[in-house]
Protein backbone atom coordinates (compact mmCIF):
# COMPACT_ATOMS: atom_id res chain seq x y z
CA UNK A 1 0.00 0.00 0.00
CA UNK A 2 0.95 3.65 -0.50
CA UNK A 3 1.76 5.75 2.71
CA UNK A 4 -0.49 7.88 4.32
CA UNK A 5 0.50 11.68 3.86
CA UNK A 6 2.82 12.61 7.03
CA UNK A 7 6.18 13.82 7.16
CA UNK A 8 8.91 15.35 4.83
CA UNK A 9 12.00 13.15 5.94
CA UNK A 10 14.21 13.02 8.41
CA UNK A 11 18.38 14.15 8.77
CA UNK A 12 19.37 10.37 9.88
CA UNK A 13 18.48 10.21 13.69
CA UNK A 14 17.69 7.28 15.50
CA UNK A 15 14.25 5.94 14.22
CA UNK A 16 11.60 4.35 16.20
CA UNK A 17 8.95 1.90 14.73
CA UNK A 18 5.30 1.20 16.06
CA UNK A 19 3.96 -1.89 14.58
CA UNK A 20 -0.16 -2.52 14.92
CA UNK A 21 -2.39 -4.81 12.96
CA UNK A 22 -4.82 -3.91 11.00
CA UNK A 23 -8.08 -4.69 8.49
CA UNK A 24 -7.67 -3.77 4.78
CA UNK A 25 -10.53 -1.66 5.15
CA UNK A 26 -8.20 0.64 7.81
CA UNK A 27 -4.93 0.09 5.88
CA UNK A 28 -7.28 1.48 2.44
CA UNK A 29 -8.49 4.51 4.73
CA UNK A 30 -4.41 5.52 6.27
CA UNK A 31 -3.91 5.69 2.11
CA UNK A 32 -5.65 9.02 2.99
CA UNK A 33 -4.38 12.36 4.26
CA UNK A 34 -5.02 11.84 8.00
CA UNK A 35 -5.66 14.59 9.67
CA UNK A 36 -5.24 13.24 13.27
CA UNK A 37 -1.42 13.56 12.37
CA UNK A 38 -1.53 17.39 12.67
CA UNK A 39 -1.55 17.44 16.25
CA UNK A 40 1.90 16.09 16.92
CA UNK A 41 4.62 17.92 17.18
CA UNK A 42 6.59 15.67 14.72
CA UNK A 43 3.79 13.57 12.36
CA UNK A 44 5.29 9.89 11.83
CA UNK A 45 5.11 7.98 8.00
CA UNK A 46 2.55 5.66 8.42
CA UNK A 47 3.45 2.20 6.23
CA UNK A 48 0.26 -0.38 5.78
CA UNK A 49 1.18 -3.48 4.52
CA UNK A 50 -0.28 -6.99 3.92
CA UNK A 51 1.17 -9.20 6.76
CA UNK A 52 -0.78 -12.44 6.01
CA UNK A 53 -4.62 -13.37 4.35
CA UNK A 54 -6.55 -11.02 5.77
CA UNK A 55 -4.09 -10.07 8.31
CA UNK A 56 -2.52 -6.32 7.50
CA UNK A 57 -0.45 -4.02 9.54
CA UNK A 58 0.53 -0.43 9.96
CA UNK A 59 3.87 0.59 10.69
CA UNK A 60 4.55 3.93 12.11
CA UNK A 61 7.88 5.56 11.96
CA UNK A 62 8.92 8.30 14.47
CA UNK A 63 12.02 10.66 14.38
CA UNK A 64 11.46 10.27 18.21
CA UNK A 65 10.19 8.21 20.76
CA UNK A 66 7.11 7.43 21.01
CA UNK A 67 5.50 8.79 24.32
CA UNK A 68 1.98 7.07 25.65
CA UNK A 69 -0.16 9.73 23.69
CA UNK A 70 1.65 8.80 20.66
CA UNK A 71 0.37 5.25 20.79
CA UNK A 72 -3.21 5.80 21.65
CA UNK A 73 -3.32 8.39 18.77
CA UNK A 74 -1.92 4.86 16.34
CA UNK A 75 -4.42 2.71 18.10
CA UNK A 76 -7.19 5.48 17.49
CA UNK A 77 -6.36 5.20 13.47
CA UNK A 78 -6.89 1.58 13.29
CA UNK A 79 -10.00 0.53 15.83
CA UNK A 80 -9.71 -3.28 15.20
CA UNK A 81 -6.52 -3.14 17.49
CA UNK A 82 -8.22 -1.83 20.25
CA UNK A 83 -6.87 -3.60 23.06
CA UNK A 84 -3.48 -4.24 21.28
CA UNK A 85 -0.15 -3.48 22.43
CA UNK A 86 1.62 -2.02 20.17
CA UNK A 87 4.89 -3.14 19.23
CA UNK A 88 7.90 -0.27 19.64
CA UNK A 89 11.07 -0.77 18.30
CA UNK A 90 14.02 1.24 18.15
CA UNK A 91 15.82 1.06 14.74
CA UNK A 92 18.91 3.17 15.31
CA UNK A 93 20.98 5.93 13.95
CA UNK A 94 19.74 4.82 10.11
CA UNK A 95 18.05 7.22 7.70
CA UNK A 96 14.40 6.16 8.79
CA UNK A 97 12.56 6.97 5.81
CA UNK A 98 14.82 4.81 3.97
CA UNK A 99 13.46 2.18 6.10
CA UNK A 100 10.10 2.63 6.37
CA UNK A 101 10.52 2.62 2.49
CA UNK A 102 12.51 -0.82 2.28
CA UNK A 103 9.44 -2.42 3.12
CA UNK A 104 7.47 -1.29 -0.46
CA UNK A 105 8.04 -4.09 -2.83
CA UNK A 106 8.91 -3.19 -6.31
CA UNK A 107 5.94 -3.28 -7.88
CA UNK A 108 5.00 -5.04 -12.01
CA UNK A 109 2.35 -3.65 -13.96
CA UNK A 110 2.64 -4.65 -17.72
CA UNK A 111 5.63 -3.75 -19.03
CA UNK A 112 6.30 -1.17 -15.90
CA UNK A 113 8.74 -1.67 -13.09
CA UNK A 114 8.14 0.91 -9.96
CA UNK A 115 10.22 0.68 -7.17
CA UNK A 116 11.81 2.93 -4.59
CA UNK A 117 15.21 3.88 -4.37
CA UNK A 118 15.76 0.78 -1.94
CA UNK A 119 15.15 -1.21 -4.96
CA UNK A 120 17.07 0.81 -7.56
CA UNK A 121 19.25 -2.60 -8.69
CA UNK A 122 16.41 -4.48 -8.90
CA UNK A 123 15.15 -3.18 -12.15
CA UNK A 124 14.48 -6.20 -14.98
CA UNK A 125 15.90 -6.18 -18.04
CA UNK A 126 13.99 -4.34 -20.64
CA UNK A 127 11.35 -3.04 -18.31
CA UNK A 128 10.25 0.52 -18.31
CA UNK A 129 11.40 1.48 -14.87
CA UNK A 130 9.92 4.94 -12.61
CA UNK A 131 11.68 5.65 -9.17
CA UNK A 132 8.79 6.51 -7.07
CA UNK A 133 10.09 8.07 -3.80
CA UNK A 134 7.43 7.21 -1.15
CA UNK A 135 6.42 10.02 1.38
CA UNK A 136 4.41 12.91 0.07
CA UNK A 137 2.17 12.05 -2.18
CA UNK A 138 -0.60 9.30 -3.87
CA UNK A 139 0.66 7.56 -6.39
CA UNK A 140 3.56 5.12 -5.71
CA UNK A 141 1.63 2.15 -7.63
CA UNK A 142 1.65 0.17 -4.41
CA UNK A 143 -1.90 1.11 -4.30
CA UNK A 144 -4.52 -1.56 -6.72
CA UNK A 145 -5.77 2.01 -8.32
CA UNK A 146 -2.52 2.83 -9.66
CA UNK A 147 -1.36 -0.44 -10.36
CA UNK A 148 -4.51 -0.81 -12.43
CA UNK A 149 -4.05 2.41 -14.09
CA UNK A 150 -0.21 1.08 -15.04
CA UNK A 151 -1.91 -1.90 -16.72
CA UNK A 152 -4.60 0.08 -18.55
CA UNK A 153 -2.12 2.00 -20.25
CA UNK A 154 -0.03 -0.98 -21.03
CA UNK A 155 -2.58 -2.72 -22.32
CA UNK A 156 -3.84 0.35 -24.66
CA UNK A 157 -0.36 0.75 -25.69
CA UNK A 158 0.11 -3.17 -26.78
CA UNK A 159 -3.76 -3.31 -29.10
CA UNK A 160 -1.82 -0.19 -31.08
CA UNK A 161 -3.89 2.80 -29.47
CA UNK A 162 -2.06 6.16 -30.31
CA UNK A 163 -2.85 9.11 -28.41
CA UNK A 164 -1.60 12.54 -29.10
CA UNK A 165 -2.94 14.80 -26.17
CA UNK A 166 -3.45 13.65 -22.92
CA UNK A 167 -3.96 14.58 -19.40
CA UNK A 168 -3.94 12.75 -15.72
CA UNK A 169 -6.13 14.27 -13.08
CA UNK A 170 -5.10 13.89 -9.68
CA UNK A 171 -1.82 12.86 -11.04
CA UNK A 172 -0.05 12.32 -7.18
CA UNK A 173 3.28 11.72 -7.95
CA UNK A 174 3.03 12.10 -11.49
CA UNK A 175 3.48 8.40 -12.06
CA UNK A 176 0.86 7.81 -14.27
CA UNK A 177 1.69 10.85 -16.35
CA UNK A 178 5.31 9.70 -16.59
CA UNK A 179 4.08 6.28 -17.96
CA UNK A 180 1.47 7.30 -20.45
CA UNK A 181 4.34 9.86 -21.94
CA UNK A 182 6.49 7.10 -21.76
CA UNK A 183 4.32 4.89 -24.07
CA UNK A 184 3.82 7.79 -26.29
CA UNK A 185 6.47 9.95 -26.24
CA UNK A 186 5.76 12.20 -29.07
CA UNK A 187 2.13 13.45 -26.94
CA UNK A 188 1.56 16.56 -25.28
CA UNK A 189 0.91 15.72 -21.97
CA UNK A 190 -0.61 17.64 -18.57
CA UNK A 191 -1.10 16.17 -15.36
CA UNK A 192 -2.86 18.42 -11.95
CA UNK A 193 -3.42 17.74 -8.42
CA UNK A 194 -5.55 19.44 -6.28
CA UNK A 195 -2.57 19.24 -3.51
CA UNK A 196 0.09 21.95 -4.45
CA UNK A 197 2.38 19.19 -2.07
CA UNK A 198 1.83 16.72 -4.78
CA UNK A 199 2.48 18.84 -7.56
CA UNK A 200 5.80 19.29 -6.09
CA UNK A 201 6.44 15.91 -5.39
CA UNK A 202 5.38 15.36 -9.18
CA UNK A 203 8.20 17.62 -10.48
CA UNK A 204 10.83 16.12 -8.28
CA UNK A 205 9.97 12.69 -9.04
CA UNK A 206 9.80 13.93 -13.07
CA UNK A 207 13.31 14.93 -12.69
CA UNK A 208 14.37 11.86 -10.94
CA UNK A 209 13.06 9.92 -14.09
CA UNK A 210 13.76 12.20 -16.08
CA UNK A 211 10.87 13.62 -17.39
CA UNK A 212 11.34 16.99 -18.99
CA UNK A 213 8.57 19.60 -18.17
CA UNK A 214 7.52 22.43 -20.61
CA UNK A 215 4.56 22.81 -22.93
CA UNK A 216 5.64 20.97 -25.75
CA UNK A 217 5.10 17.46 -27.01
CA UNK A 218 6.85 15.16 -25.34
CA UNK A 219 7.35 17.40 -22.33
CA UNK A 220 4.32 17.65 -19.36
CA UNK A 221 2.87 20.30 -18.39
CA UNK A 222 1.82 20.36 -14.56
CA UNK A 223 -0.72 22.71 -12.56
CA UNK A 224 -2.94 22.84 -9.73
CA UNK A 225 -6.49 22.34 -10.10
CA UNK A 226 -9.52 20.95 -8.53
CA UNK A 227 -10.43 18.70 -11.45
CA UNK A 228 -10.27 20.34 -14.95
CA UNK A 229 -11.12 23.72 -13.39
CA UNK A 230 -7.35 25.28 -14.44
CA UNK A 231 -6.79 27.49 -17.57
CA UNK A 232 -4.38 25.20 -19.40
CA UNK A 233 -6.49 22.29 -18.87
CA UNK A 234 -9.39 23.81 -20.94
CA UNK A 235 -7.00 25.26 -23.39
CA UNK A 236 -4.97 22.22 -24.18
CA UNK A 237 -9.08 20.44 -24.68
CA UNK A 238 -10.65 18.29 -26.38
CA UNK A 239 -7.93 15.19 -25.48
CA UNK A 240 -7.87 12.00 -26.53
CA UNK A 241 -6.47 9.84 -23.30
CA UNK A 242 -7.82 11.21 -20.33
CA UNK A 243 -6.86 9.40 -16.95
CA UNK A 244 -8.68 9.92 -13.57
CA UNK A 245 -7.51 8.37 -10.35
CA UNK A 246 -9.30 9.78 -7.73
CA UNK A 247 -12.36 8.68 -5.67
CA UNK A 248 -15.86 7.46 -7.07
CA UNK A 249 -17.71 10.60 -5.67
CA UNK A 250 -15.33 13.13 -7.41
CA UNK A 251 -15.25 10.79 -10.49
CA UNK A 252 -19.19 11.19 -10.52
CA UNK A 253 -19.41 14.97 -10.53
CA UNK A 254 -16.28 15.89 -13.04
CA UNK A 255 -18.23 13.13 -15.75
CA UNK A 256 -19.41 16.30 -17.62
CA UNK A 257 -16.78 18.53 -17.29
CA UNK A 258 -13.83 15.28 -18.14
CA UNK A 259 -16.53 13.85 -21.37
CA UNK A 260 -16.58 16.80 -22.25
CA UNK A 261 -13.13 17.73 -22.67
CA UNK A 262 -12.67 14.73 -24.27
CA UNK A 263 -12.22 14.00 -28.32
CA UNK A 264 -14.71 11.98 -29.80
CA UNK A 265 -13.04 8.55 -29.87
CA UNK A 266 -11.06 9.33 -26.79
CA UNK A 267 -10.33 7.15 -24.34
CA UNK A 268 -11.08 7.66 -20.30
CA UNK A 269 -9.48 6.19 -17.50
CA UNK A 270 -10.86 6.10 -14.46
CA UNK A 271 -9.87 4.44 -10.59
CA UNK A 272 -10.23 5.03 -7.12
CA UNK A 273 -13.73 3.49 -6.90
CA UNK A 274 -14.62 0.08 -5.32
CA UNK A 275 -15.66 -2.61 -6.75
CA UNK A 276 -19.80 -1.69 -5.20
CA UNK A 277 -19.41 1.87 -6.87
CA UNK A 278 -18.13 0.65 -10.64
CA UNK A 279 -22.28 0.65 -11.66
CA UNK A 280 -22.81 3.91 -10.35
CA UNK A 281 -19.39 5.67 -11.89
CA UNK A 282 -20.16 3.11 -15.12
CA UNK A 283 -23.93 4.96 -15.68
CA UNK A 284 -23.08 8.63 -14.97
CA UNK A 285 -20.09 8.19 -17.84
CA UNK A 286 -22.56 6.19 -19.87
CA UNK A 287 -25.20 9.08 -19.93
CA UNK A 288 -22.71 11.57 -21.14
CA UNK A 289 -21.97 9.16 -24.19
CA UNK A 290 -19.26 6.50 -22.88
CA UNK A 291 -19.31 3.45 -23.75
CA UNK A 292 -17.42 0.46 -21.84
CA UNK A 293 -14.30 -0.43 -23.81
CA UNK A 294 -12.52 -2.83 -21.11
CA UNK A 295 -12.22 -3.45 -17.29
CA UNK A 296 -9.14 -4.40 -14.78
CA UNK A 297 -9.97 -6.01 -11.24
CA UNK A 298 -7.29 -5.59 -8.80
CA UNK A 299 -8.72 -6.68 -5.82
CA UNK A 300 -11.53 -4.61 -4.35
CA UNK A 301 -10.35 -1.83 -7.20
CA UNK A 302 -11.56 -1.84 -10.37
CA UNK A 303 -9.99 0.23 -12.86
CA UNK A 304 -12.18 1.06 -16.35
CA UNK A 305 -11.24 2.19 -18.97
CA UNK A 306 -14.24 3.62 -21.38
CA UNK A 307 -14.68 5.11 -25.37
CA UNK A 308 -16.57 8.22 -26.15
CA UNK A 309 -18.99 7.76 -28.75
CA UNK A 310 -17.62 9.42 -32.40
CA UNK A 311 -21.08 10.93 -32.79
CA UNK A 312 -21.00 13.24 -29.61
CA UNK A 313 -18.66 15.75 -30.24
CA UNK A 314 -17.07 17.82 -27.93
CA UNK A 315 -19.17 20.23 -25.71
Amino acid sequence: MAPALSADGADGAAAWKVTLPCTRAEAVALTEDVPQLAALDSPPVLMTSEADGEAWRMDAYFEEEPGEADLALLISLVPSAAGAVPKVERLGDEDWVTLSQAGLEPIHAGRFFVHTPAHRDAVPPGAVAFEIDAGRAFGTGQHETTTGCLIALDRLRSAGARFANLADIGTGTGLLAFAALRLWPAAKAIASDIDPVAIEVAAENAAANHVPLGRARGQLELAIAAGLDHPRLQARAPYDLLIANILAGPLIELAPALVGALAPGGRLILAGLLDRQAEAVTTAYRRQGMMAAGRIDRGDWPTLVMRKRRSTGWR
